[in-house]
């Protein structure tokens, strides 16, 4: 059954295909953002959508649960379209229909069922028809403000909007929305989402919409319950409005504007950013956005299905973190007690310099979006860096993943050390002050800071361990307190290559007593070697090793103890900042080596299900975080070759471009889409390019070419150019390289080299070349 569907989804993306321009240049032509979607997650999927875009406009067919919920592939019906797929925010569903008014009936009630034959989806666009009502639906947006255009039958009903304010979204209920009738094609209003575990605090998203054709009425519901008689705004919780039309309409177009801080902010991004009726040059205009950022990483040869995974990896790297700011650079800060709408710093013109972000965490962001937006999108990586700075000014931390301008504390640790290392490291910093970072993530490396709280933590500071790390070098199990992932021999590892971060910043700041201090604790990760057994070893309270140890769990388990979202099997491996140090607890490289290619082997035979959600059973894990940079530890450890072979290996598992593969995990806003386009791209890092001197790790390309366009505010170079020979796709093996004319032996290319632009010539061949690459 599953190949029928399979057939049928080729199909249906035949006249999709074919009606795409035929220049090579149209880069969104080649993202399909179908891959993956049959067990979606809330921030997964997006269609009308601009880069990074504040409106996520897209159908939802389900609409509870931050996972499987949004757009599912093999759901049959659609609920609504709503305007925020972001992590843990939403908001603002609408809904077209025809016939008796039932919006107050609820989704569930008035869904539609769809067909993907009826279905066209790229980047910025989506078309389907509704079933029930006999509807085309078609979406496109702006960064701020959704579009949408319906046709309908020529089928005498009534016509309807219904703006569903007050349903249930995604995380949690909808505490009180409202809706005012502003004029006969204008309306205005917001909805307060309600608190979830992961954001602790409410928060508000205003919108005003406006119609091209006047209403016939305006009326609305609450508790289920619709208002009589004539109104001119509804508010409460289960709350809702509905706008209807006469019953000869054809088509209705509408638009939709956000904003987190008012209704005025609302309808200044509505008036700035769309101010005509012109749906297709809207679409057209998106269509250019996306290419002008894909096209920034282009690549020739390969086969089209690399291309297509390729670019749709590309795509979703540039996607799934949203703007929260307003035109004019507003944004709500609720670091606080009271929700402040402050205003990012301003350039010459008036203009913000850069928006402020929402965005999950940074939780192994260092193997994945920080490598690859230094390398091409520095200016996001800057603007990334600005809106943590204005969080640690506006709330006393830099944060690991905000929500809704509330702090989370999503994951463990500091992962923003090694952000902030990447960016300062290859000087990205226009948007922040150096100083004030550094204060910020030094306080969070010491307790009272942010390691101190475990996932979730927010009203108390037990679960991180920071006491026990500062005094004993590991952080062990058994900490008290509600959070999530009090996982010590993780935290001990991560902990210490984040102190190694801060040791690269110091060192670049001239603090010498601060380097010498967190260079010494990055060697924390020895306390939990253990000889005996010869794997990192979790710690009780008492100091003794963990009993019943083993590498993997013997059975399915999402974690197993000591460990976040892994093993020890995997976490052993987890010092990307000091791997001759590893490699000598390990007893030599000929151990090391030898013990992660029987990793690998051994997971290899694993990789023919259709989910790897059960972490802690994986000796190699590309589903999650804290794995994804075991494939090039060969390269550290004098064996290029095998990161070569298995660099490639993990690209063919992910390889799907389909709806029922391509991840088969968490795609954690655009994280192993980064992923995948390094390591398709043949660039890579182990240590996240933190160093003080960064530079990249070189495994095979998939393609023929692969030209990096330099951001000319940043590099002072045009483009540096990727060239292999000998047919990269079939042959993963390096033979040899030239760096800009001259002999390259080495595996590591600099990035001051890469700055400057030029050309770096691969020649590949079937089989090893252990000779290449193993210079130091």
């Amino acid at each position: 059954m599953r190949y029928l569907i399979l057939l049928q989804f080729y199909f249906l993306l035949l006249p999709a295909v074919r009606s795409q321009p035929a220049d090579t240049t149209d880069y969104a032509a080649l993202v399909n953002p179908l891959i993956d979607t049959h067990k979606s997650r809330w921030f997964y999927f997006s269609s009308a959508s601009r880069p990074f875009g504040m409106v996520n406009l897209s159908p939802d067919t389900q609409l509870r649960g931050s996972w499987e919920s949004g757009y599912l592939y093999d759901s049959t019906s659609v609920k609504g379209f709503s305007h925020i797929h972001g992590w843990q925010i939403s908001g603002i569903p609408v809904m077209p229909a025809t016939g008796e008014m039932r919006g107050h009936h609820g989704p569930d009630d008035y869904q539609s069922p769809f067909r993907h034959d009826t279905e066209e989806v790229s980047p910025g666009y989506h078309r389907l028809y509704l079933d029930r009502y006999g509807i085309t639906a078609e979406l496109t947006s702006t960064t701020r403000v959704g579009m949408h255009r319906y046709g309908f039958s020529n089928d005498g009903k009534d016509r309807y909007l219904y703006f569903d304010t007050g349903t249930f979204l995604a995380h949690d209920s909808t505490l009180y929305s409202e809706v005012r009738l502003v004029s006969d094609t204008e309306i205005e209003g917001f909805a307060v989402m309600g608190p979830t575990n992961r954001r602790p605090k409410p928060f508000t998203v205003y919108f005003v919409a406006r119609t091209d054709t006047p209403m016939k009425a305006f009326g609305g519901w609450v508790n289920g319950q619709p208002l009589p008689g004539r109104i001119s705004s509804v508010g409460g919780k289960d709350a809702g409005a509905y706008l209807s039309f006469a019953d000869t309409l054809q088509r209705l177009q509408l638009k939709v504007a956000l904003s987190y801080t008012s209704v005025g902010g609302a309808r200044q991004n509505l008036v700035r950013e769309l101010d005509h009726w012109d749906f297709d040059a809207v679409v057209e205009d998106s269509r250019r956005e996306w290419n002008e950022e894909l096209g920034k990483i282009r690549v020739t040869g390969g086969s089209k299905a690399h291309r297509v995974k390729f670019y749709t990896d590309l795509w979703h790297s540039l996607l799934g973190r949203r703007i929260v700011s307003d035109f004019d650079g507003k944004y709500a800060d609720n670091t606080g007690e009271q929700t402040i709408v402050r205003t990012m710093p301003l350039a010459e013109d008036g203009s913000p310099r850069f928006p402020h972000y929402n965005f999950d965490a940074w939780w192994g962001s260092h193997w994945s979006l920080n490598i690859l937006w230094a390398l091409a999108y520095p200016e996001r990586m800057d603007g990334f860096g600005a809106t943590m700075q204005a969080m640690y000014q506006n709330g006393g931390m830099i944060p690991r993943g905000p929500s809704g301008g509330n702090y989370t504390f999503v994951m463990i640790g500091d992962p923003a050390a090694s952000f902030f290392a990447t960016a300062i490291n290859h000087g990205i910093h226009r948007g922040f002050d150096v100083d004030t970072v550094y204060a910020g993530l030094r306080k969070n490396a010491f307790p009272g800071g942010i390691r101190d709280k475990a996932g979730y933590e927010h009203h108390t500071r037990l679960g991180g361990g920071m006491d026990y790390y500062v005094n004993r070098g590991y952080v062990p199990e058994g900490l008290p307190g509600n959070g999530y992932h009090k996982d010590g021999a993780s935290m001990t590892l991560e902990y210490a290559y984040q102190d190694w971060c801060l040791a690269q910043l110091a060192r670049k700041l001239g603090k010498e007593e601060d380097d010498a201090l967190f260079t010494e604790r990055s060697t924390n990760y020895r306390h939990l070697w253990d000889e005996r057994t010869g794997w990192m070893r979790p710690r009780e309270l008492d100091g003794s090793w963990m009993e019943g140890f083993a590498p993997v769990a013997e059975q399915d388990q999402f974690s197993a103890r000591g460990f976040c979202e892994a093993n020890s099997a995997i976490y052993t491996f987890y010092v990307p900042h000091d791997t001759e140090g590893l490699i000598r607890l390990f007893g030599g490289r000929e151990a090391y080596v030898s013990r992660l290619n029987a990793s690998f082997e051994k997971q290899q035979a694993n990789w023919q299900g259709a989910n790897d959600k059960n972490h802690a059973v994986n000796w190699v894990d590309y589903a999650n975080q804290p794995s994804t940079g075991m494939a090039h530890l060969f390269n550290k450890a004098g064996a290029p070759w095998l990161s070569q072979k298995w660099v490639r290996a993990v690209k063919e598992r992910y390889a799907d471009t389909d709806p029922y593969g391509g991840y088969h995990g968490d795609e954690d806003q655009g994280q192993m889409g980064a992923l995948g386009v390094l390591m398709a791209i043949g660039l890579f890092s182990v240590d996240g390019a933190a160093a003080t001197e960064p530079g990249y790790e070189i495994t095979t390309p998939l393609f023929d070419e692969v030209a990096i366009q330099l951001n000319p505010d940043y590099y002072p170079g045009a483009t540096f150019t990727i060239r292999t020979a000998g047919d990269p796709g079939r042959n993963l093996f390096l033979q040899s390289a030239r760096l800009n004319g001259q002999d390259w032996s080495r595996v590591t290319l600099p990035f001051a080299r890469y700055r400057e632009g030029g050309l770096l010539e691969l020649t590949v061949g079937p089989e090893p070349n252990k000779a290449w690459g193993t210079e130091k």
